[in-house]
């Protein structure tokens, strides 16, 4: 079991699998909690699975909420805001070695 451990305010990462070739990561969000801005040459998933947020992705907003997903290409610029508490699900491929 890997540990949970804060990022930004009122947000939470915990590694839930990994491999070199991918891995799964449960991001659990505080409303108002935000995800800041980032790119990395991961591509990534998130999946919602409890929750709203607002994503911006490449400078465009999508909202979205349980059962929902998006894909985040490589190095694209992108980050959320937490609309009612949550936990997204999300995986990249490859593995990210700093969350390790």
């Amino acid at each position: 079991m890997y540990p949970v451990v804060p990022t930004d305010p009122g947000v939470t990462r915990q590694v839930l699998a990994q491999d070199p070739a991918l891995m799964l990561v449960a991001f659990r969000f505080e409303e108002g909690a935000e995800g800041k801005l980032h790119s990395h040459p991961h591509v990534q998933s998130t999946f919602v699975q409890s929750g709203r947020f607002a994503f911006v992705l490449a400078g465009e907003t999508h909202e979205i909420g349980p059962g929902e997903s998006l894909m985040i290409p490589s190095g694209i610029e992108h980050g959320c805001r937490c609309l009612e508490a949550g936990t997204l699900i999300d995986s990249f491929a490859p593995r990210r070695d700093d969350f390790l």
